[in-house]
């Protein structure tokens, strides 16, 4: 097979312009937004899965909540559309005609931007969504009155109704026999009698007006019939009425019509949802402002109150609990508030853009009301809700039936927190609620109140961020604001799955060759032995409290280096050293089990003159293997007598080959197949299983090289059961190098496979053909095995089976190094996940398609190997930096990230070098009449330092550090009047701000008394202790520590800051401005910008004094400035109207001069400048676009506009752009860039662009050369076509990523995308690349084959070149996506 030069061991990346002003990009997203909108319950990849499914506008993510209560991710896929509505479709068992592959598994319904009615599925092998149908509902975007806005779903998965945002709805039954899933469909009012009489009457009798709500009501399951007609319920607001009416719709299904058969309207508070009563036969809730309704709707066409629930006298809340931390309450908004934050002001509206939490966003109406709510999954009794009301408090209703008809039981109030947007009520008793802007929390229901379980992490949305390589921890981290009051809070956010150090060692351990752990029995589930090689020497440490030497008592050979060991059978312990295989009972010293003696007893085995240069334990035999000659011995033991044992040889074979690996498959087998297991699948299991024990096989690599399953049997021969040859070359026809087996492993998740780590870097994985072949496709003689049997002379080594060996099939290639790669289990059982140790740790995922794999967060290291004891059940033990490092991956967390609470909002956050501090700037603090303040936290700890509190009434805006001289500076801008920023017409508010300077003094203090020590940040204990924090206001300086950690993190326990190194902010400079201070940055080292409304100007210190600032020059836009950024001399201005203004500055004349303006009106949100002629911007419709100048400065004029390079609609608001690499270096990247092939330039990951969004996404930008935009293009173009990786929604991915941009404008291209093509097998990626698009889209591929390719070559080979060139060039482009995937994907299996 065809590899490219980036997959062999030298390497190159693609090539790529030096110049950084790179016009083409690849977009990728890192980190998938936390906000979920809605929650779901369902059967989703089996008929016993429990899975929980997040929608989160932009992505779908499957979570299991397990039996600890921690949310553990499955999968997060993007959409490549907005996700409007989302609801499940339960299986019934009439739908028996379906596809097997969808028998007993719930569907998920989904309505998006698309204009599309999606029905979903969980392809298991995939691991991900795949379409079962669309049917189109509407054009593409957000049509008021066309259906799609919102879903519901009959309790018998029999029909789905979609309604519009108003005027209009859908309904669909669903087809109980084979073919399509959908029977029939009808749209209500239809276009004709939308189109004829109007009249009042025939509105009364209509669903003209917004459609708040709708839900179907179930008939009594003794009165319904075989084919009965679905009522839905609609709560509607007609156009200038006061309240909102309830309908009653029925469809007759055999008529095709439907009529509106009641309404029902009360006077009091508006109405604004409906719950159906689930098992009740037509019960349903009415919600309310202030009060719940219990509505019999048996009767259709007379609705009735059967109950009222007052929610203004609620029973009184408890008291909070105060170890949780979402205690505070929050401020009255209405329930739209966070659509207006999300969206990010679609329009522009009278919102302050520092400010998304402004108290405008709605008046409370004095009203308690019902904001989220869940059923109790699966209950037969009497059916009961917990909700949670806009105050936070959660109570439950339970709907009793008695002979004088149903009542409601509320509850006690179960639990205070915030309000929440969703709940879901699981099995175990738990309770996911999820909050808008900040953590959600897992509660669980015991003795009648709900109890703090775990956190749901959610971190939008992102203010602001800042990436820095701290304290050389050799990868990049960001320090991220995120949240708002009383939410807020500070997280690091680092790359990979996170993982808790536990312990490290000194740095001793010197030269070590080797790690294993070992039990003391087969059946044990812990660990005994942790054991050691080094080059001339053995150890042994006992596995428990702490990791004492037992060597001696033991048996090991001291002495010797071991190249193998393990436990053949209970008790009995082998060590596999150069020259003997060795035997050892251990005794009551060094483990309980052991046998009752003072010494332990040992028996040998050594082949005759050869040395031994590997070998494996397995259960009941060992194998070794000898070199020159090349021998292959299965040693079996036996017992002679009490504790007297003896090993003997049971095969004894020559070789063809000589062997580089062995290794025995786990015998504990838990054979988890999926319920949606194909017969291809199957197929695979018999082609292996028949005839052949897993118990008596092993796995060899070759130097040949191949990799081969062999199975022996005591008394007779042995029989290759498969074998795969590795045979690589690159794109120019040259065998790559260094493709001999590292490490070899069997693995069994629904079929068998091989993973084989090559010397060279590469991982591969080899398949069973899903159709054995009628004829033996290998000659044993191409195998290692010779037919030469030294112990039984007189039969057959092997046994010569029709059907035997198969051929192993490589399914899939990827490079993760250059140094050879280990494969090591976490576990014995055969569908373990696998940690790969190459140039750095990786997490295989063993269920999943293909290769796929996530870094792990931890240092390069050369040895691994899983620690399980009682105290670390799930522990791993690392070799790095000649020091052992145990720790334990925490699946427990979503996110690897470390949260730091923080009163209030946190806005802007700095990196101070000097301090290695972070400041931070805070609003809406609660501290008497300070709002806002700039305090200086440890980034270790979370600990508030010291702080500099603003004056009453005055809110911080912005800051940046600036450089005087070989100093730094703060300069701060903030608001003295309360309210927006910008008027409605887009012009700045008549309001004055401040400017100040701080300066950051370094103070030794030697009088600890002085000291005073204040709680750390976010500690629980706040809540019932006085807020320590000493502050600095601007006429003195005070100072403070504090101790502790975050409440997240307990690595930091026990750090004690130096009570004699204090930094404290000093107030130099402080004046009055027209208009608020919104944004500052640093300009030419020795001046600064800052703007103020529509101005902004270039300010400086005379004489390097922090304490003068002088205005030199001042620039003027016709709107609002909302950014502003320099590069060099170029500075761009962010208009809020207008868009992106180029100007220079002129120092000898002290001038300002436009030079570039925006090509279209737009409304920016952040803006950064690549180079003096490049410009990248995010506006506030999801849009990001590169904007650049292709004229001469000395032609620069006003009327010259800027270039529209290429756009990106990303469907979130960037609020925060940042220019950085963002990326692991790898080692071998120093190798790589040594080659004679093309190459990646350097820069292109330093000129990498990353973006934080509102919905807590983040975002990079990559920059490409014209040759690898082209060719990932082509690629592109075929990927959002195909069935395996088109956008699961339906959504026209063309059309969809280049909204808000003019027709023709090149687009950046789609790094999720793309990446799907790794995510494939070898033989689906050729087919992708020998597909031809339709003729509109215009990349081929052709033109991309190298000159020596001829078009007249095997089309196989040709695609297999191809092939090769594509998986280059995305390794090159998305190495940092590879190392930053910062969602940490759970072990469950699928």
């Amino acid at each position: 097979m065809a590899v490219s030069e980036e997959e062999c061991s030298s390497a190159k990346s693609g090539p790529s312009s030096s110049s950084s002003a790179s016009r083409c990009y690849l977009s990728k997203c890192v980190l998938r937004g936390s906000v979920v909108l809605q929650v779901l319950h369902a059967n989703i990849r089996s008929p016993s899965s429990n899975d929980v499914v997040f929608g989160k506008e932009t992505s779908i993510e499957l979570v299991v909540i397990d039996e600890d209560g921690n949310v553990r991710s499955v999968c997060d896929q993007p959409v490549f559309g907005t996700i409007k509505d989302l609801a499940i479709l339960p299986w019934n068992d009439k739908f028996r005609a379906r596809d097997p592959q969808l028998w007993g598994k719930d569907l998920l319904v989904a309505t998006s931007d698309s204009g599309k009615l999606s029905l979903l599925t969980f392809c298991n092998e995939m691991h991900r969504f795949v379409p079962v149908t669309h049917i189109q509902l509407s054009n593409p975007g957000n049509t008021l009155d066309l259906p799609g806005r919102k879903l519901t779903v009959h309790s018998s998965g029999c029909f789905i109704a979609a309604s519009a945002y108003e005027d209009r709805l859908a309904l669909f039954s669903m087809s109980m026999s084979s073919g399509d899933i959908i029977d029939e469909r009808i749209v209500y009012p239809s276009e004709s009698e939308g189109t004829t009489n109007t009249s009042r009457s025939i509105q009364r009798t209509s669903i003209r007006g917004t459609i708040w709500s709708i839900c179907f009501i179930s008939q009594d399951s003794k009165q319904e019939r075989k084919e009965h007609n679905p009522v839905l319920a609609v709560i509607i607001n007609r156009r200038g009425a006061v309240l909102n009416e309830l309908l009653l719709l029925e469809w007759n299904v055999k008529a095709r019509k439907i009529f509106v058969i009641s309404q029902y309207v009360e006077a009091g508070p508006l109405a604004y949802d409906i719950v159906e009563v689930p098992n009740s036969g037509g019960l349903a809730f009415l919600f309310r402002a202030g009060d719940v309704l219990l509505m019999d709707l048996r009767d259709h066409r007379n609705p009735s109150c059967v109950c009222k629930t007052n929610l203004n006298f609620l029973p009184n809340a408890m008291e909070e609990q105060p170890y949780v931390e979402d205690s505070c309450k929050l401020h009255d908004v209405d329930d739209e508030r966070f659509s207006v934050a999300a969206c990010a002001l679609l329009e522009l509206s009278d919102y302050d853009p520092m400010c998304i939490d402004s108290d405008n966003g709605g008046a409370n109406s004095g009203y308690k009301y019902v904001c989220s709510w869940s059923w109790e999954p699966e209950s037969n009794k009497d059916p009961r809700m917990i909700f949670c009301v806009d105050t936070g408090e959660f109570f439950m209703m339970e709907v009793l039936f008695d002979s004088e008809g149903p009542r409601v039981n509320l509850s006690e109030c179960l639990y205070k927190g915030l309000p929440c947007k969703a709940l879901l009520w699981v099995e175990g008793g738990y309770l996911a609620a999820l909050v808008e802007m900040g953590d959600g929390v897992v509660l669980k229901l015991e003795d009648g109140r709900l109890c703090y379980t775990n956190p749901i992490q959610n971190i939008a949305p992102i203010l602001d961020m800042v990436v820095v390589d701290y304290h050389d921890e050799k990868h990049d981290q960001m320090f991220a604001c995120c949240g708002v009051a009383p939410e807020g809070s500070l997280r690091i956010i680092r790359n990979g799955i996170n993982v808790e150090k536990l312990h490290r060692t000194a740095s001793i351990y010197q030269g070590v060759t080797g790690t294993w752990t070992v039990r003391m029995k087969v059946t044990d589930s812990h660990h005994s032995f942790l054991v050691l090689s080094f080059v001339e020497e053995t150890r042994i440490l006992s596995v428990g409290l702490s990791f004492t030497d037992v060597t001696d008592s033991v048996g090991f050979q001291p002495n010797v280096c071991t190249l193998a060991c393990g436990i053949v059978t209970d008790g009995l312990l082998v060590q596999i050293h150069q020259s003997t295989v060795k035997l050892c009972l251990p005794t009551k010293a060094a483990h309980s089990e052991g046998i009752p003696l003072s010494s332990p007893i040992c028996t040998s085995w050594s082949p005759n003159n050869v040395s031994i240069n590997l070998g494996a334990v397995g259960h009941n035999f060992i194998v070794v293997s000898t070199s020159n000659p090349c021998f292959l011995f299965i040693l079996g033991v036996r017992l002679l007598s009490t504790y007297q044992y003896e090993i003997y040889e049971m095969q004894h074979l020559v070789l063809q080959n000589e062997l580089s690996c062995i290794s025995i498959p786990g015998q504990e087998i838990e054979q988890n197949k999926s319920n949606s297991s194909t017969s291809e699948n199957n197929s695979s299991i018999s082609s292996f299983q028949s005839g052949v024990d897993i118990n008596k096989t092993f796995v060899i690599g070759t130097h040949r090289p191949s990799v081969e399953i062999w199975c022996f049997a005591p008394a007779g021969g042995i029989t290759v059961v498969a074998c795969g040859t590795i045979s690589l070359t690159n794109t120019i026809g040259t065998a790559i190098s260094g493709c001999v087996p590292q490490d070899v492993r069997l693995v069994f998740v629904d079929k068998y496979y091989v993973l084989v780590g090559l010397r060279n870097g590469m991982l591969l994985r080899f398949e069973w053909p899903a159709e054995p072949s009628p004829s033996s496709p290998i000659n044993m003689v191409d195998t290692a095995l010779s037919s030469i049997n030294l112990v039984n002379s007189g039969s057959n080594a092997f046994d010569n089976r029709n059907d035997l060996p198969s051929t192993l099939q490589l399914i899939a290639i990827r490079r993760i190094g250059i140094t050879p790669v280990f494969l090591v289990p976490l576990d014995d059982t055969l569908d373990a996940d696998i940690i790969a140790l190459s140039d750095r740790p990786w997490l295989l995922h063993s269920a999943r398609h293909s290769l796929s794999y996530t870094s792990i967060s931890f240092q390069p290291s050369t040895h691994v190997t899983p620690v399980r004891s009682i105290e670390c059940p799930k522990g791993i033990l690392f070799v790095a930096e000649n020091s052992l490092h145990l720790v334990e991956m925490v699946h427990s967390k979503r996110l690897n990230m470390q949260k730091f609470h923080l009163e209030g909002t946190p806005r802007k956050v700095l990196y101070h070098d000097e301090s290695k501090m972070l400041l931070v700037m805070r609003t809406e603090l609660n501290c008497g009449t300070c709002l806002s303040d700039i305090c200086c936290v440890d980034p270790l700890s979370g600990s508030v330092l010291s702080s500099f509190r603003l004056e009453r009434g005055e809110t911080g805006k912005s800051m940046e550090l600036i450089r005087i001289g070989s100093e730094q500076v703060l300069v701060v801008g903030t608001s003295l009047s309360p309210g927006p920023a910008i008027m409605s017409s887009g012009e700045a508010e008549s309001c004055k701000g401040r400017l100040l300077v701080l300066c950051l003094d370094h103070v030794q203090n030697s009088d600890s008394g002085s000291m005073t020590f204040c709680s750390k940040a976010g500690s629980s204990s706040q809540k019932n202790s006085p807020f320590l924090e000493i502050v600095t206001y601007a006429p003195e300086q005070l100072s403070s520590s504090s101790l502790g950690s975050s409440p997240d993190d307990n690595s930091s326990d026990g750090i004690k800051l130096d009570e004699n190194e204090v930094w404290q902010f000093r107030l130099a400079y402080a004046t009055r401005w027209q208009g608020m201070v919104l944004k500052i940055c640093p300009y030419l080292d020795r001046y600064f910008l800052a703007s103020a409304g529509n101005a902004f100007y270039v300010c400086g210190f005379p004489n390097d004094n922090p304490q003068r600032v002088r205005r030199y020059a001042m620039g003027r836009t016709r709107h609002m400035i909302t950014s502003l950024t320099a590069h060099f001399t170029r500075i761009a201005v962010g208009d809020c109207r207008d868009g992106i203004i180029l100007f220079s500055y002129h120092e000898e004349e002290k001038k300002l001069v436009q030079l570039y303006s925006d090509p279209s009106q737009r409304i920016v949100a952040d803006c950064i400048l690549m180079d003096a002629d490049t410009a990248v911007v995010s506006d506030r419709k999801g849009s990001i676009a590169v904007l650049c100048s292709d004229h001469l400065e000395d032609n620069a004029s006003t009327e010259c506009n800027l270039t529209l390079s290429c756009g990106y609609f990303m469907a979130e608001i960037a609020m925060s752009i940042k220019k950085g690499s963002y990326s692991y270096r790898l080692p071998a990247d120093d190798v790589l860039q040594g080659g004679n092939g093309p190459k990646t330039n350097v820069d292109s990951l330093q000129n990498t662009i990353i973006a934080s969004t509102m919905l807590g996404s983040i975002m990079i930008f990559i920059p490409l050369s014209r040759e690898e935009y082209e060719l990932l293009e082509a690629v592109q173009a075929r990927l959002f076509l195909h069935h395996l990786t088109a956008p699961v929604l339906g959504n026209d991915h063309n059309e969809f990523r280049s909204r808000e941009n003019r027709v023709g404008v090149p687009k950046i291209l789609d790094g999720d995308m793309l990446t799907q093509f790794l995510e494939l097998t070898s033989m689906q990626q050729k087919m992708i690349l020998s597909s031809e698009p339709p003729d509109m889209v215009k990349p081929s591929l052709k033109p991309l084959l190298a000159p020596h390719v001829s078009v007249n070559q095997n089309r196989e080979h040709t695609y297999a070149i191809l092939n090769s060139i594509v998986r280059q060039q995305l390794y090159a482009c998305l190495k940092c996506y590879l190392t930053w995937n910062m969602l940490s994907p759970s072990t469950v299996q699928s």
